[in-house]
């Protein structure tokens, strides 16, 4: 089969590499169908994440068909449509029992496309497979659900819940990628008060005002705190979400929340950040980081399922599956190219 591979910092390439194998009784072995490109794929090619040995597949996103299945998973028959999950859980260990399943100490969390082989590629096989996959409901299309692998919980998860995001609040959210976007989305189901939205592409502030910010910052132009102030009669923000993974970033979020408030780090950190105690320590502020656990996956889907969740949206080009490199070209020049999510199929689209 073919995949996307990681060859070391600054380096991929779509190429041959040997068909998975079951490999544990608990194993399935997916036909990817449709997958996608998240900004931590990037880290790991930037060399962040040097945990990542080169030669292995990346990817951890993808909705499939079940080809094969390890002889004790039960809940899955080959044929069947699944969601496979960004966080892999052995359903066992301390951890997944309290449904901190990016925790798992059995095998599983943040696995593929991190220390094993992961989705973007012809097939993947899936550790645990009964738990770390989830059926499609009928009627929903791949692209919908391909949302739902990663950048939905993570948002809801990480930011609006650890955010504790509530009626009323006023909510700012530094970062108007995949994941401020999905924020945005997930935030509204809570239905604060106001919602403020800080990033310098103006498309993508566009983008934000469509799917439900009530304002946009772009800094470039605006003090975001000076007008994050203004909108909340001088107070700061209930809840400041972080989805960049840069210090200023960071920075910026501990300057716009107010008294009290809470801060909610989504993004992924490469390089250190400062945290300025000498001006929280009195302040009562709450700082929450988190790798998503994708507990709320389930709840997810049955809104999509409902049409509670918009999500398509977010998708703003597509591929085949052996044009994996040419959408990696467009997704990291978002500037350029006004990408927020790709997504490539394994038929062309």
């Amino acid at each position: 089969m073919h995949a996307l591979v990681f060859e070391g910092p600054g380096h991929r390439v779509w190429r041959d590499v040997p068909d998975p194998q079951i490999a544990d009784n608990s194993d399935a072995i997916v036909r990817v169908d449709a997958v996608t490109i998240c900004g931590t794929d990037l880290h790991i090619l930037n060399g962040d994440v040097p945990e990542t040995p080169a030669g292995t597949v990346l990817g951890h996103e993808a909705v499939g068909t079940v080809v094969e299945i390890g002889s004790s998973v039960r809940c899955l028959q080959v044929g069947d449509r699944v969601l496979i999950s960004c966080i892999s859980s052995c359903a066992t260990c301390s951890q997944c029992r309290n449904g901190a399943y990016g925790q798992c100490e059995g095998g599983g969390g943040w696995i593929l496309g991190h220390t094993i082989d992961g989705t973007q590629a012809e097939l993947v096989r899936v550790p645990f497979a009964d738990t770390s996959t989830y059926p499609i409901p009928q009627g929903l299309a791949d692209e919908e659900v391909l949302m739902l692998a990663d950048i939905l919980p993570t948002s809801f998860e990480v930011g609006v819940r650890n955010g504790e995001v509530q009626p009323g609040d006023a909510v700012a959210i530094v970062g108007a990628g995949p994941i401020g976007l999905a924020t945005v989305m997930t935030a509204r189901l809570y239905t604060p008060g106001v919602i403020v939205v800080i990033d310098p592409a103006a498309s993508r502030l566009d983008l934000a005002k469509s799917l439900g910010a009530d304002v946009v910052v772009n800094p470039e132009a605006d003090d975001p705190v000076t007008r994050v102030r203004e909108i909340t009669d001088g107070v700061g923000a209930d809840a400041a979400i972080e989805a960049v993974g840069v210090s200023e970033t960071f920075e910026l979020c501990a300057r716009l929340v107010r008294p009290g408030g809470r801060l909610a780090n989504v993004g992924v950190h490469g390089r250190p950040a400062t945290l300025h105690l000498e001006e929280l320590w009195g302040r009562n502020i709450t700082v929450r980081t988190g790798l998503v656990d994708t507990n709320s996956t389930t709840r997810l889907l049955e809104l999509l399922r409902q049409h509670k969740l918009s999500v398509l949206p977010l998708i703003t080009h597509r591929f085949a599956l052996w044009e994996a490199e040419r959408a990696y070209d467009v997704f990291e020049r978002p500037r350029d190219t006004g990408a927020v999510k790709v997504a490539m199929f394994r038929e062309a689209h």
